[in-house]
């Protein structure tokens, strides 16, 4: 069985039904503080087959250690996390608490059981910072963080580099991503921000429609061709289909002390104006927009280096910008207000 820690928020839900696509047993957990109970139905609708659900705190020890007890438990993908940049500069401490006492409860659970638990790690192209190097590749220096959130992801990698380092049987992979858009195909599941949303596209959407009045751009005054940030935006589908790449390289492998990272974009960098002009394109909405301030810990470029892989993982993103914004829309719309 195959555990999914924050399996009911947006990357965690699309991995659950692609794992399930292929047969796996899943196991979900999710404390529901900032993802929905309506999710495990989509989940269900999407893939014609039902996960086992979980509803607790990993941040509650005992509770984890339960849970070990009671399931046999094959793999771990780790998603449950806080996750946005801004809100991360306004509540470190919070960030710190979520994002890593979870970790070390997972980890030390893992090290006790008797076979080896391949350890997926969801971490993050915040890790670099502001890169040297365009696009960025798994050797870009690791710079000291840019918000909260992204430090939270370089010592969770850290923590689970030097864990496999010790204990021979969590094989990991540190897993970084660059910006997920995008909904699954059938339009049961997608991103589903509770409150005002803090990334791009589900605040486009919401634009779109008639939800939020009008879409903030942060600054337009930076180097780039329109002076809008720039980001490598991937499909979440093709994100979930690398997690399950990287578990069976790791299982394939089989390799104690095993440890590494990759990155997972498309390896093309787009503006927020070019997110903006394509969604308008492929739905056919007009978009109001303002420009505002610059957001604190925004960099001003990151897009990557996707070669290794391609060659290790076999995998490669595959859908298009145009895809993953019109499965956005589709998802948006279906959606009871």
């Amino acid at each position: 069985m195959i555990l999914v820690t924050g399996g009911l928020g947006f990357i965690g839900a699309h991995t659950v039904v692609a794992l399930l696509d292929k047969n796996h047993k899943v196991l979900i957990v999710d404390d529901l503080s900032n993802s929905s109970i309506s999710v495990l139905a989509g989940i269900v609708s999407a893939s014609g087959k039902s996960p086992v659900f979980e509803q607790f705190d990993l941040k509650n020890k005992q509770k984890t250690e339960q849970l070990f007890r009671d399931y046999t438990i094959d793999g771990i993908i780790h998603f449950a996390a806080y996750k946005a940049v801004g809100e991360s500069t306004e509540k470190p401490l919070d960030y710190y608490e979520n994002n890593i006492t979870p970790l070390i409860n997972l980890l030390l659970c893992a090290k006790e059981q008797p076979g080896h638990i391949p350890f997926i790690f969801s971490s993050s192209c915040t890790v670099y910072g502001e890169a040297n190097t365009l696009p960025i590749s798994e050797n870009e220096p690791i710079k000291m963080a840019m918000s909260p959130y992204g430090n939270t992801k370089q010592i969770g990698e850290e923590i689970v580099r030097d864990a496999t380092n010790v204990y021979a049987n969590i094989p990991s992979i540190s897993l970084r991503y660059f910006n997920p858009i995008g909904a699954h195909s059938s339009a049961k599941i997608g991103e589903l921000p509770l409150g005002v949303p803090q990334n791009l596209v589900p605040f486009i959407t919401q634009t779109a429609a008639g939800i939020r009045e009008s879409l903030t751009v942060f600054g337009n005054d930076y180097p780039t061709h329109d002076g809008t940030c720039i980001r490598d935006y991937i499909h979440v589908e093709d994100l979930a289909q690398a997690h399950i790449a990287a578990l069976e390289f790791i299982q394939q492998s089989n390799q104690p002390h095993f440890y590494d990272v990759f990155n997972l974009g498309t390896g093309k960098g787009q503006s927020v104006l070019d997110i903006i002009h394509a969604f308008e394109r492929v739905s056919g909405q007009s978009l109001p927009y303002v420009i505002g301030k610059r957001r604190k810990g925004d960099v001003v470029a990151a897009y990557a280096e996707t070669t290794k892989a391609e060659k290790m993982l076999d995998w490669k993103a595959t859908r298009t910008i145009d895809e993953a914004l019109y499965s956005a829309w589709k998802w948006e719309q279906q959606l009871k207000r």
